[in-house]
């Protein structure tokens, strides 16, 4: 089976999460006891669908966002605590829809929500922690944070829908497939950013960049998340080889190899991307034409360049420890690919 290799060799120190996680950890625990306060119900049902998604487990990537912009920017309270939870419970509502948009049956390697109870509870759940989320922005009692975060809960889910419409069509352009990631991944990233400097009262300077560093460190996150789908790696992040090409999702590589290809490979992909015809062997024939259309490599290299955007983003900063761990999660994001 084909895969993913690493394109230009072994690094002697591979980037990390830890310099991030070390900084955030005192206040990541208090942002999960947050989150564990605010998921319960009366109503059993709806802490034990929270409960399962949420002990899936996940790097908690956007809150510490908040966290990590918020120290960045000299904040000494504890608002930033309550949004990183609003932050959370966002993203973990927008998983539940989507594992009942894309019939998944796997999350993070666990059973899906949907797939232990069923859609309709894991769509009602999900609905109950958007209302919690809104909950924990009008408890901060800042408008600016409400605009913020309740625009970018619309975006993600106008995002839902432009990938629904452009679900299994291999005329999907490289524009509509980034206004879709902007749109479902980049947007919580740029605002829980950004959200850390409205707590810390920045000027408006600094809230949009880190807006900017939001926005483009989602982008390569997903792109790089399109790739890992055709890596031997992803089987260790909790999902097989090929999910998304059996669901017939149309990814940034699937793109690039589609525009390059002949007559015949179009075929290939319409028949196993929009018919969802596919064969055993079918999966490795996609390998086989992303490698040799360089369709990876080049999805990764477009990562890097958002990533360098978000890395100049946060140019306007002091350097100390938070910005250097930024950066590091910026090489991070990129580097799992390899």
């Amino acid at each position: 089976m084909g895969v993913v290799v690493s394109l230009d060799g072994e690094r002697e120190k591979k980037p990390s999460l830890e310099a991030l996680t070390a900084l955030a950890e005192n206040d990541l625990k208090k942002v999960n006891q947050l989150i564990l306060d605010n998921m319960q119900s009366p109503v059993a049902l709806i802490p034990q669908l929270a409960g399962h998604i949420i002990a899936a487990g996940g790097k908690r990537m956007r809150p510490m966002m908040t966290l990590i912009a918020a120290h960045m920017c000299g904040y000494q309270g504890e608002r930033h605590l309550g949004l990183s939870a609003c932050v959370e419970f966002i993203h973990t509502a927008t998983l539940l829809h989507d594992d009942v948009v894309d019939e998944s049956d796997l999350r993070r390697g666990r059973p899906s929500a949907n797939a232990v109870w069923d859609n309709k509870a894991s769509v009602l759940v999900g609905d109950f922690l958007f209302s919690r989320s809104f909950e924990l922005m009008t408890a901060d009692g800042s408008l600016d944070v409400l605009r913020i975060l309740s625009n970018a809960s619309a975006v993600i889910a106008e995002g839902e829908v432009l990938q629904l419409i452009t679900a299994n069509d291999t005329e999907t352009s490289e524009t509509a497939y980034l206004e879709v990631v902007k749109a479902k991944t980049a947007k919580l990233f740029a605002a829980a950013a950004q959200i850390g400097a409205v707590v810390a009262e920045r000027p408006s300077v600094e809230e949009e960049a880190l807006e900017t560093f939001g926005t483009n460190f989602g982008i390569a996150f997903q792109i790089i998340d399109d790739a890992l789908d055709y890596s031997a790696k992803q089987a260790t992040l909790g999902k097989a080889v090929g999910d998304d090409f059996r669901e017939g999702k149309i990814t940034l590589p699937v793109i690039l190899a589609f525009r390059r290809g002949d007559d015949d490979e179009r075929a290939f992909w319409r028949r196993t991307l929009e018919e969802l015809d596919q064969t055993d062997e079918d999966l490795d024939k996609a390998f086989e034409l992303l490698n040799k259309h360089d369709a990876l490599k080049d999805a990764v290299e477009r990562a890097r360049h958002y990533g360098a955007i978000a890395r100049d983003a946060l140019g306007i900063f002091d350097d100390g420890p938070e910005k250097s761990a930024l950066i590091e999660a910026i090489d991070f994001c990129i580097e799992r690919a390899y």
